[in-house]
């Protein structure tokens, strides 16, 4: 079965298009070399798989050609314990993080420093 298929029919990406783009872009990994679209995945393969900051290692169980529900695509792999606890890190490092500033200067504010700097106001 293609590459861009399985992962299209797993439910990592939306569309085959997507994934196609995501492979040839070096994101997805099978046993530790990059592929290419068409290469074939077989049972036993370990897939590495980054969507946006998270990085999924999953072993590919069944090869089923049609996208079904999210419950039978949950079936066709198995994700390694090292990638869960990973990922669960990742997200706890994420929730500890503090949030990105929300405040921003308003015309007014930088009006005001920009006649601080000129000394205009004292």
């Amino acid at each position: 079965m293609r590459l861009d298929k399985w992962l299209w029919a797993a439910r990592f990406y939306k569309t085959r298009r997507l994934a196609t783009d995501e492979i040839n872009k070096g994101r997805v990994k099978v046993n530790g070399s990059e592929a290419k679209p068409a290469r074939n995945v077989a049972v036993g393969d370990l897939l590495t798989i980054r969507k946006l900051q998270t990085i999924f290692e999953v072993e590919v169980r069944q090869l089923i050609e049609q996208r079904g529900p999210a419950s039978v695509a949950t079936t066709m792999y198995t994700e390694t314990d090292e990638s869960i606890k990973r990922r669960e890190h990742e997200r706890e490092l994420r929730r500890l993080s503090p949030q990105p500033s929300s405040e921003t200067l308003t015309s007014r504010d930088k009006r005001r420093l920009r006649d601080v700097k000129q000394g205009k106001i004292f």
